[in-house]
């Protein structure tokens, strides 16, 4: 990812102080200021506004699956990502001081936190409740004072925000993470060659018979290996769609450039959305045998 960390540098971040993309902004940038933003069109906006030099927005996890705001508000935004970030993710379950477990009855929490600690909600008998994010649950909590409510939230928003933590990571699966991009005004494409790259691009394929299939030929027959591919609609539109994905590589890669060159023939639109350092995390990637 992009090495230009700066003290003044300022991070936008969907959620509250505490939410997982904090955590992720803390981690691969130390001396950034993390900026809250309550929704991703904020996020979005602070960066292309300049009131934060880059974003660290979460776009997909290995168990809730994609982030769904993302792959239709990143096109339209205009912004390049220049790094990723994979964040493993630990839920706690935490409530105002002194509460004991026997004492809760409801749970809040985001969405996909509710989701990912079935098992712990199901064991107390407990009611979920959702809320906007995971760190904002916290506060709520935090601010409500009843020992009867709780939230799942990380463990730095226990801190901030005041609460004892009565059960430690309480995901249902241990592989749980996160995969963040770092979104800027400007493109940054990394230098060819510089170690395992990473390019993400969004087309839209022409309204010819097996256009898709044609477009994804070039990237078989040149060996290149993409690592993503997802559809979504355009304006709403059934027959109006656009695809988003990642390949292993550089554009300026020999290979990569002959599948491109294919894919843009078939192609109606067709833009690069960045060229970046792939995530060490990367390297743990590899598929069962059966």
């Amino acid at each position: 990812m992009t090495q230009t960390t700066a003290k003044s540098m300022k991070i936008a971040f969907q959620g509250e102080p505490g939410a997982n993309s904090h955590i992720a902004i803390a981690e691969a940038y130390p001396d950034a200021e993390p900026l809250a933003c309550p929704t991703f069109e904020d996020a979005l906006a602070a960066i292309s506004s300049g009131e934060a030099d880059l974003g660290m927005i979460p776009i997909e996890n290995s168990v809730a699956g994609r982030v769904a705001d993302i792959h239709h508000l990143l096109p339209q935004s205009g912004l390049f990502i220049v790094g990723e970030w994979f964040l493993p993710v630990h839920h706690q379950l935490m409530a105002p001081r002194g509460a004991k477990l026997a004492d809760i009855k409801t749970v809040e929490s985001h969405v996909h936190a509710l989701g990912q600690c079935r098992r712990i909600i199901r064991k107390l008998g407990i009611k979920p409740i959702v809320s906007g994010d995971t760190a904002g649950s916290a506060r709520i909590v935090a601010e409500r004072g009843d020992n009867s409510c709780a939230s799942i939230a990380s463990r730095l928003a226990a801190g901030i925000y005041g609460l004892d933590i009565l059960a430690e990571d309480v995901e249902d699966e241990t592989h749980n993470t996160t995969r963040f991009v770092v979104l800027a005004r400007e493109a940054d494409w990394a230098k060819q060659g510089s170690g395992p790259l990473v390019t993400t691009f969004v087309f839209r394929v022409r309204n010819l018979p097996a256009a898709l299939y044609k477009a994804m030929g070039g990237f078989a027959t040149n060996g290149v290996n993409m690592t993503k591919l997802e559809s979504y609609m355009v304006d709403g539109e059934f027959f109006a769609t656009q695809f988003y994905a990642d390949v292993d590589g550089h554009p300026d890669d020999r290979n990569l450039a002959f599948a491109l060159e294919e894919l843009k023939f078939f192609s109606r639109e067709f833009r690069i959305v960045g060229v970046y350092p792939g995530h060490p995390f990367r390297a743990t990637f590899n598929e069962k045998a059966e």
